[in-house]
């Protein structure tokens, strides 16, 4: 694959092909996106530590970015293990959004509160965000430099770093935490200056008021997020079908059993989450009297699709 691009490249610019360097030994679009090999994550291609250290020590850019999405994904687990208790396996124990409530609104003030939702949700998030684009955009500035493309025009020809599929679903799940993260929460401080009355009665309103609108955000907010966290999280611990590095007949049938077992899990997340938070919490029915006109009058709000609402 590594030689097909290096032709692409090497046609467009007209370019003479040079001697091998430390960089063609680790490619830049590997198997695990811009995850750098396991075998080799502590230790970045020469060539990288050598012509962009920047100060920071033996190391170049592409481990220090990579441990900063590695570490603060670890803050945010910690929020979505409690925002899954919450929403998804207390409602299957008690059978009652009503009763589930209490629970959610009795444990939110430990992360809805200042400073640690910003220290366990908003910080580590964005870190999460950032440092993997900078790394992509990194990785992809340095594959133009390898191939000497200088002018604009030239660097569209090079290119970009393989995008995995874990990858993939955080770059999907970005829209779609945004619009519930502004639904639940940003929309609420806004008009109301305060969330003291959103919580799972809030969510089973809008799947009564607005069924379809609800279904489209929740199933493929839930779904893509079980699957990105937990072959994340494979990835981190080692365990994803690319990191297996025995070779032959056995190699082949351990990728396997990883892979089926990574979604085995992920599946299993996913069905636990919807169960709880669309078969209990989406059937929940509306809620009455001001409380209902209340949410009306948010949803109402909403920016570009409120007035359809």
């Amino acid at each position: 694959m590594d030689e097909k691009r290096d032709s692409v490249a090497s046609e467009a610019f007209g370019l003479q092909e040079l001697e091998p360097s430390p960089v063609d030994e680790t490619p830049f679009d590997n198997e695990s996106s811009y995850f750098p090999p396991s075998s080799s994550s502590d230790r970045p291609p020469p060539i990288l530590s050598r012509s962009t250290n920047l100060g920071l020590g033996s190391h170049g850019p592409v481990f220090y970015l990579t441990r900063l999405q590695k570490y603060s994904s670890y803050a945010f687990t910690l929020f979505t293990a409690a925002h899954l208790t919450n929403t998804a396996i207390i409602p299957l124990f008690t059978r009652s959004v009503h009763r589930a409530d209490n629970y959610l609104l009795l444990t939110r003030p430990y992360y809805q509160s200042f400073p640690l939702e910003a220290i366990v949700v908003a910080a580590p998030l964005t870190i999460h965000i950032l440092s993997g684009l900078t790394l992509r955009l990194y990785r992809r500035r340095e594959i133009a430099k390898r191939y000497g493309a200088e002018t604009h025009s030239q660097r569209r020809r090079i290119p970009w770093p393989k995008l995995s599929g874990t990858s993939a679903l955080g770059l999907a799940l970005v829209p779609l935490v945004g619009a519930h993260a502004f639904v639940n929460r940003i929309l609420t401080l806004w008009q109301e200056g305060g969330n003291a009355n959103i919580g799972l009665e809030y969510v089973a309103h809008g799947f009564a008021r607005h069924p379809l609108a609800s279904f489209a955000v929740y199933v493929p907010l839930l779904g893509v997020m079980s699957w990105h966290v937990v072959w994340g999280w494979a990835r981190w611990l080692g365990w994803s079908p690319a990191q297996v590095t025995q070779g032959g007949y056995d190699g082949q049938i351990s990728r396997k059993r990883r892979w089926y077992a990574v979604n085995a899990i992920s599946a299993g997340l996913a069905v636990l989450w919807l169960a709880g938070g669309l078969g209990v919490v989406g059937r929940g029915g509306p809620s009455q009297g001001w409380l209902a006109k209340e949410y009306d009058g948010l949803f109402s709000r909403i920016p570009i699709f409120g007035p359809w609402l």
